[in-house]
């Protein structure tokens, strides 16, 4: 769509560019369309993004929605001027959490404000938040870019979005079948994926662009410590919707901001809770390396980061064999971290 006579030298003056809004939109179409389905309804609406349900075979369809953002982690994209992941994480943070209760993700929209609407900057990021939706199957079906000049320095952007997905009510994960003798499954994460970043701000003084960041290090396999946390947050949807078909899943935790104490006990009934196998945790080495240039104790960081586990799932006994072949045959090098016991504390570790 062209917007010939869509311009204002009076609000460019003041700090808004309209014109490149729709340049912007422009750059967008090629990434968007790669999320597109036969369920997006693109020739219905304008100002706002139709998607049809898909509720065949289905008795008695539920919509499970989710929002989130970034964090500060964008504060780091920003130094880094790499815009084409954090994308990826903001749909991650939705989707991840939707698929706690068992629901497929169907669509996402996002949120962009910016100082100053910069059309390629705002197209690389809307990149990453294609690849998000590609990665879990939703159709990125409309967003927002509102440039807020006086409200945020002309570089600074923030990013969130939401999603929403389907579950027919009977599959719904609600935990109420969890028994003591249950076992706890970890799906490892990529790094520190978009929790805790206000820690790790102070830890490696990255809000004055700490030279150290861009020093490649040897126990990070030879990244920078920018690259590290700047890698984007995994997405369990695929691997976790192939898991449910088989499996009697009884609870999944998506592991994010408080870590496993806020975290793990979310999808534990009253009277259990999770022993944890702390040797069996496969600590990532940049959350070694947070823990000590902070001296931050170990109890801090097991309720602050994932510390790997980017999302836990507890299965029958019997099925633990089983649930770890499907998911490693999805991708994920997923393993036992502990059980379920009777006990009125949460998580033991």
């Amino acid at each position: 769509m062209e917007h010939k006579n869509s311009r204002s030298a009076s609000y460019a003056a003041a700090g808004v560019d309209i014109t490149a809004g729709y340049q912007a939109v422009e750059l967008m179409k090629k990434h968007i369309a790669r999320t597109k389905n036969s369920l997006c309804l693109d020739d219905v609406g304008g100002f706002g993004g139709c998607f049809g349900l898909p509720i065949a075979g289905m008795e008695e369809p539920v919509l499970i929605s989710g929002t989130d953002g970034c964090g500060t982690k964008v504060k780091l994209a920003v130094l880094m001027d790499k815009h084409d992941t954090i994308g990826i994480d903001a749909v991650a943070m939705c989707v991840n959490d939707i698929i706690c209760c068992g629901a497929r993700p169907l669509f996402f929209l996002d949120y962009i404000a910016c100082g100053k609407n910069y059309p390629e900057k705002i197209a690389s990021i809307v990149s990453g938040v294609a690849e998000g939706c590609v990665q879990s199957g939703a159709a990125l079906i409309g967003g927002e870019t509102a440039e807020h000049p006086g409200l945020m320095p002309l570089e600074d952007y923030d990013l969130a979005g939401f999603a929403v997905g389907i579950v027919d009510k009977k599959r719904i994960i609600d935990n109420k079948r969890m028994q003591a003798g249950d076992v706890v499954i970890a799906l490892p994460s990529t790094g520190i994926h978009s929790n805790g970043f206000s820690l790790c701000r102070k830890v490696f003084d990255i809000d004055r662009n700490n030279p150290e960041l861009y020093v490649p290090r040897q126990e990070l396999d030879g990244q920078t410590i920018a690259q590290a946390l700047l890698t984007p947050t995994r997405i369990y949807v695929k691997a976790i919707l192939a898991l449910l078909e088989q499996v009697d899943v009884k609870g999944i935790s998506h592991i994010t901001g408080g870590g496993f104490y806020e975290n793990i006990p979310r999808s534990i009934p009253d009277g259990l809770g999770a022993q944890i196998d702390r040797a069996a945790v496969r600590v990532l080495p940049i959350f070694d390396l947070i823990a000590s240039w902070g001296n931050i104790p170990e109890r801090d960081m097991f309720n602050t980061f994932n510390m790997g586990v980017g999302m836990s799932v507890v299965v029958p006994k019997e099925q633990t064999a089983q649930a770890l072949e499907i998911l490693k045959a999805h991708g994920e090098d997923a393993y036992v971290i502990g059980r379920i016991i009777p006990s009125e504390e949460k998580v033991i570790l």
